[in-house]
C-alpha cells in the first residue's frame, strides 16, 4: 500500500513552507506499509495524533497505530488539494481513496478531510483529521451502511 500526494501542490509556493511542513508533504508521497520509519522523520517524538477513531500520544503509539491502521488495506493514496499555512500551522485538504478487502466489497472508497497539523523543531507535534466517519467507514458496511445513508437522508429532510 502507498500513500501518494499530487505532485500539482508541490508548486512554486511549496519553497516557502517551513521544513516541518515540507517534509510532511514529502513523506506522505511515499509513505507505505514498508516504510513507516519515515514517520520518525517528521513526526515529533510527543507528537499528539487525533482522528475520528483515536487519540495517540507519542511517537511510539502512533507508528503502532499506523501499523496497525495499514495492514490491513490494499491501497491507500492521498490526494492533497490545498494547503494553507501560517507561521507553525497548517491546514492541508485531501482526498484519500482507499481499498480494504471487508469494506465496499473491496472496491476503492473516496474520503474527503482536511488535516490541522503544528510544527515544533522541524517536526509536526499535533496532527488531527477531520472527516466524515460516516463516509469512510460506516456506510461501506451492508446493513450498518443502509441504516447510516438512511439517517442521513432523514437528517437532512
Amino acid at each position: 500500500m502507498v500513500v501518494k500526494m499530487q505532485n500539482q501542490m508541490l508548486n512554486s509556493s511549496s519553497v516557502n513552507r517551513p521544513l516541518w511542513l515540507s517534509n510532511f508533504v514529502s513523506v506522505y508521497q511515499t509513505l507505505s506499509t514498508n516504510n513507516l520509519d519515515l514517520l520518525a522523520n517528521i513526526y515529533h517524538a510527543d507528537v499528539t495524533f487525533i482522528d475520528p477513531m483515536h487519540k495517540v500520544e507519542g511517537l511510539d503509539e502512533l507508528f503502532k497505530y499506523f501499523e496497525n491502521l495499514y495492514q490491513n488495506l490494499a491501497s491507500c493514496d492521498f490526494e492533497i488539494e490545498h494547503i494553507i499555512a501560517e507561521d507553525n500551522e497548517a491546514a492541508i485538504y485531501w482526498k484519500m481513496t482507499y481499498q480494504h478487502s471487508k469494506l465496499n466489497k473491496g472496491k476503492d472508497v473516496t474520503v474527503y478531510g482536511n488535516s490541522h497539523i503544528k510544527g515544533h523543531n522541524d517536526k509536526v507535534i499535533y496532527h488531527r483529521d477531520y472527516l466524515d466517519l460516516g463516509e469512510m467507514l460506516y456506510e461501506q458496511l451492508p446493513i450498518f451502511g443502509m441504516l447510516t445513508k438512511w439517517i442521513k437522508t432523514k437528517a437532512a429532510n
